[in-house]
């Protein structure tokens, strides 16, 4: 039997899900002096610029972490996120309801994850990713392995092995030589947070 490529599976990709703390983040936790109990987290640009991408061309994408934080949500609203999911350490219920609310298969849903909680998310979706820094047990579910880590570019990668798949590349390469981009769908960010 032949074995099914990230490159097809990336072909019919419409939702882009994923962790936060190791895949957005290079995993640290910075809490602030202040006696409060927010945290601030750092960012990856690129990351950002290649999640816009995915929503200019119409890709939506979304967050389901187990930590609760106002980065996160403040993050996922600047990059245009549909999704944000906070507290869920078990993160299949967040999956399955985000997919009977978009009518998006999970054949049509890829993930990135970094921990052994996103193993059964990974498990059932058609494009399973993980950045470099993973943990072992993740990398063996992933259909693909970033060459960058959680933090650093990782999920840039993987939004461009989506556009490069779906042979949007060359329309995103338009966009970036003119200056002319095309604006992002309408929609909400959608923020749950388990208690």
């Amino acid at each position: 039997m032949k074995k099914i490529t990230a490159e097809n599976r990336a072909k019919k990709i419409k939702l882009l899900l994923m962790d936060v703390d190791g895949v957005l983040t290079d995993g640290r936790m910075y809490f602030l002096p202040n006696g409060s109990s927010e945290e601030a987290k750092a960012f990856n640009a690129l990351d950002g610029i290649g999640l816009r991408l995915l929503r200019t061309c119409g890709i939506d994408t979304g967050m389901i972490t187990g930590r609760a934080c106002g980065s996160t949500v403040e993050r996922a609203k600047t990059l245009a996120m549909r999704y944000v999911y906070m507290g869920f350490l078990s993160k299949t219920g967040p999956l399955e309801e985000i997919l009977k609310a978009t009518g998006i298969t999970a054949e049509e849903t890829a993930y990135i994850g970094d921990d052994l909680t996103d193993i059964p998310v990974m498990r059932r979706v058609g494009l399973a990713c993980s950045p470099a820094n993973a943990v072992d047990e993740v990398k063996r579910c992933a259909h693909y392995v970033s060459k960058r880590s959680g933090g650093y570019g990782a999920a840039r990668e993987i939004c461009e092995l989506i556009l490069k798949s779906q042979g949007r590349w060359k329309h995103v390469m338009e966009m970036a030589e003119t200056g002319r981009w095309d604006k992002l769908p309408p929609g909400k960010t959608v923020v749950k947070t388990y208690k």
